[in-house]
């Protein structure tokens, strides 16, 4: 029976103005997702060598200890940081200071 309605010129000009800001926003949006998509760094799995006297002495200026800290310091991940900081205290480098089975809190040996 019917048919889709004939817009007027003004709801015409309407649709278009909204196509036009809505352009507008996605190429912001993929300018924004690329340029965070640049930012993102791969976090390597592998902790830095304990004996290693460099990663030592970086140790030996901080006054706190955690996986956080150190995963962001040298950029890898919590997990890994966790096993570094474990072997750290075996070699007799770090002291564990407080902690329980979410975080452990330690300081290294002077």
């Amino acid at each position: 029976m019917g048919g889709k309605k004939k817009l007027s010129l003004k709801q015409m000009e309407r649709m278009q103005s909204r196509k036009e800001e809505e352009e507008k926003e996605k190429k912001k949006k993929e300018k924004a997702a690329a340029a965070s998509s640049k930012d993102k760094k791969s976090l390597d799995v592998i902790p830095p060598d304990v004996k290693n006297e460099k990663i030592i002495g970086e140790l030996k200026k901080m006054t706190v200890l955690t996986p956080y800290t150190m995963a962001t310091r040298f950029n890898i991940r919590i997990s890994a940081a966790k096993d570094f900081l474990e072997q750290l205290e075996e070699n007799g480098i770090v002291q564990l200071v407080s902690g329980n089975h979410d975080i452990k809190i330690y300081k290294p040996v002077d």
